[in-house]
């Protein structure tokens, strides 16, 4: 009997152990994985051509969400380390996926010859960067921008005006010139012919030999460098001269493309949300203004920041300095997350 009763209290308390298991609730908690991604290097393709850039993704980067993504594009001759990189870097932060990459021609990237800058080719090379955003999982197709610091706004605005799927354009201190402008910065007419002259002449000679005709990128005593003046951005190594980038070769054969480029009418062809920041220190400001007033879409904003330097000197400021380049940020974020 005693044996028996010790088996039946067993059973109770066993089938009351089941009984209490059955009736409970199973919650299970999902949780989101957040990798410390910051960024990463990549590759693609445009024209055949390797392009290598920097992708930068958010602080709160989470795996399986997608992002709104911007290209960002810096000055001509410039490499993915300048201030197209710092901008990339700063805009991500806010919570886009960014792009800073090499234009064909320069830093890592494939193309020849070296050191070539060609409005157009470029306008080409950030094209081809949509379709490699648009390959991304990570990426919302339908959410991305671009945005362009100086020469890096003209070729960010002509590529904008022939693509759609570019949803909202920013750009910063913008060099926008015309056949006119450019007698101003290279001589007058005849400087301007005569370095056209030059690079038909190289061009020529880079088809006939493969030898290619270099002048300095930037001297404050050869005046036949492309950029002739104390412009401390490219001169300083703390500033915008790395050792990514190289002061010392132009292709000769770029003049006849970049002094004949005329981005200002493609303003009309333009139907989607621009801000454009610059100040009257910044370089061709009025041409900003125009450019601006141009502009087919009514959803635009122009911001004028103020400056007690004299153009072009505020430009530089807006390369890598914290109060233009903060600002800059904070304004073009909100443009992105707004407008996209």
């Amino acid at each position: 009997m005693k044996a028996l009763a010790i088996a039946l209290a067993a059973f109770m308390v066993v089938t009351s152990c089941k009984d209490t298991t059955k009736n409970k609730t199973h919650n299970t908690i999902k949780t989101e994985k957040t990798t410390q991604k910051t960024m990463e290097k990549v590759t693609f393709k445009s024209d055949g051509l390797n392009l290598v850039g920097h992708l930068y993704y958010p602080a709160n980067y989470v795996e399986g969400h997608t992002y709104p993504a911007v290209i960002v594009s810096g000055s001509w001759t410039t490499v993915k380390e300048q201030m197209a990189g710092l901008y990339a870097q700063k805009l991500a932060e806010k919570g886009v996926i960014t792009l800073a990459f090499d234009f064909r021609n320069y830093g890592e990237s494939e193309g020849e010859p070296r050191f070539y800058e060609s409005p157009n080719l470029k306008k080409e090379d950030i094209k081809n960067a949509v379709s490699f955003l648009e390959s991304l999982k990570d990426v919302d197709n339908s959410k991305i921008g671009a945005f362009g610091v100086c020469a890096g706004a003209m070729y960010t605005l002509m590529a904008s005006s022939e693509d759609n799927r570019i949803k909202s354009v920013v750009t910063t201190a913008s060099w926008l010139h015309d056949a006119e402008a450019v007698k101003l910065f290279y001589g007058g007419e005849e400087g301007v012919q005569a370095k056209i002259k030059a690079a038909q002449q190289a061009k020529k000679v880079y088809g006939e030999t493969g030898e290619v005709a270099y002048i300095p990128t930037i001297s404050e005593t050869n005046q036949t460098a492309a950029m002739y003046g104390p412009y401390d951005y490219y001169l300083n190594k703390d500033r915008g001269a790395v050792k990514q980038w190289s002061n010392d070769k132009f292709a000769v054969a770029s003049w006849e493309d970049w002094l004949t480029v005329d981005p200002m009418p493609t303003a009309k062809q333009l139907h989607k949300p621009v801000l454009m920041i610059h100040s009257d220190g910044a370089v061709l400001p009025e041409y900003t203004k125009n450019y601006f007033n141009d502009i087919a879409a009514t959803d635009k904003e122009l911001h004028w920041m103020d400056t007690e330097l004299e153009s072009p000197f505020h430009q530089f400021a807006y390369y890598d300095q914290d109060a233009e380049v903060n600002a800059a940020v904070s304004k073009a974020s909100d443009w992105f997350i707004k407008k996209m």
